[in-house]
């Protein structure tokens, strides 16, 4: 590279391994500063979804990773949950501070990338790239407003949803290139208008220095977790959308059989339903634990048997999903139940770690982790295995790092 290049990456809700779990764009712009990049990462100081938010005074604060690898966090109000109207006040308010970067960071960027899921901060990237007279590309890791109206239950003709839906109309009008870790989200996307020779796939994914990272699990937690019991476990966010409540019903089938034990690690506002729940359904088979650091999740899944990921029978899924936990259980080596109707993605199936079942289905989830139980663990192990070598081989982050550089600059 003759000349240095800088990349601003815009999303409110990145985060590092210390704040929280979803690191795509930290992993992606480690990658890229190895590539000999400068890359800013910008996100903003809160959200529902850290495990442990930065907190400092004044309006910005910016951390370095390495040379090359700096973040930018933007001060934002708190709020209580993800449903919480000040969620909608901060995604204005990070729109606004964005447009403010030149201010902030000393390298004017050669691209930008702003990436949902708040598409009102799309509208400060636009004006950011215009400012900069630079490229810019929007990037959808999650399909809004559609998602609102699917899951949140909101109607289409909200005055609200009409605005999401301008903005995210404008979006494929008016950037460079969309890129996606949604592998069938072009079908949407087209549909809204974009031209498809636009479009990107570059899937969520794992990278190595998640291994070199990785702590031990405080001492109390790791006691509560038996070593005799087939566990069955979970990390992540605990929302409605996550089907939590078929892994509590294939508890309450599997309550009198003491081998079992069902472990769920993470924060959401349907946690407080499903600690009722146990309560009142004694299950005493069911741990409920609170976050854990990024750099403590290899540690937790090792002490799994086999990893549960679910999400609600919905069509919004058939244009595909990528979360990141997903690839957390396949670098785990642990089998893993899929219980995701995501169309012709079918990851788990293709990797042979584990079984997919159809989503909401409490009989089938129960059959697959007796199926499961029965093995030895000589075959358990080689099922984990192999969705270790199929997301070292699909889904390292250096790899992808070089996909999302020959986006950005045409090489």
């Amino acid at each position: 590279m003759s000349q240095q290049k800088t990349i601003w990456m815009i999303n409110q809700y990145a985060s590092t391994p210390e704040t929280g779990f979803i690191g795509r764009h930290y992993y992606l712009a480690e990658e890229l500063s190895k590539l000999g990049y400068r890359v800013y990462v910008i996100a903003a100081s809160y959200a529902h979804s850290q495990s442990n938010p930065v907190s400092f005074d004044g309006n910005y604060r910016i951390d370095t990773f390495n040379e090359n690898f700096k973040f930018v966090w933007l001060k934002v109000p708190e709020y209580e949950k993800s449903t919480s109207k000040r969620r909608v006040l901060n995604w204005f308010e990070f729109a606004y501070k964005i447009t403010k970067l030149n201010k902030i960071i000393p390298h004017k960027p050669d691209v930008i990338l702003y990436s949902s899921l708040s598409l009102v901060g799309f509208l400060g990237a636009e004006r950011l790239a215009l400012k900069n007279k630079v490229p810019l590309f929007f990037e959808v890791r999650d399909i809004w407003p559609l998602s609102l109206i699917e899951i949140g239950g909101v109607s289409s003709s909200h005055p609200f949803v009409r605005f999401l839906q301008w903005v995210e109309d404008r979006a494929y009008r008016k950037s460079d290139k969309v890129i996606s870790n949604l592998k069938n989200s072009v079908v949407h996307m087209v549909s809204r208008g974009l031209d498809p020779k636009k479009f990107h796939w570059i899937p969520n994914g794992v990278s190595p220095s998640e291994g070199v990272q990785c702590q031990e699990l405080d001492v109390e937690i790791n006691a509560k977790i038996p070593q005799d019991r087939f566990v069955v476990g979970y990390t992540g966010s605990i929302g409605i959308a996550n089907c939590l409540q078929n892994l509590l019903d294939a508890a309450y089938a599997l309550k009198n059989d003491p081998n079992y034990l069902f472990v769920i690690v993470g924060k959401g506002e349907y946690k407080a339903v499903l600690q009722q729940r146990i309560i009142d359904e004694h299950l005493d088979n069911v741990l409920i634990l609170d976050p854990i650091p990024k750099t403590q999740i290899p540690s937790m899944l090792s002490r799994f048997d086999v990893c549960y990921i679910g999400l609600k029978d919905d069509p919004l899924f058939k244009y595909g999903v990528s979360p990141n936990k997903l690839f957390d259980y396949f670098y785990a080596a642990k089998p893993i139940i899929y219980a995701i109707d995501s169309g012709a993605y079918k990851p788990v199936l293709d990797a042979k770690a584990g079984y997919e079942i159809k989503p909401e289905n409490s009989n089938e989830l129960v059959q697959a982790i007796q199926q499961l139980a029965s093995l030895t663990d000589i075959e358990r192990k080689q099922i984990g295995l192999n969705g270790r070598k199929y997301v070292e081989e699909w889904h390292d982050y250096s790899s992808l790092a070089k996909k999302l550089e020959k986006v950005m600059f045409n090489y």
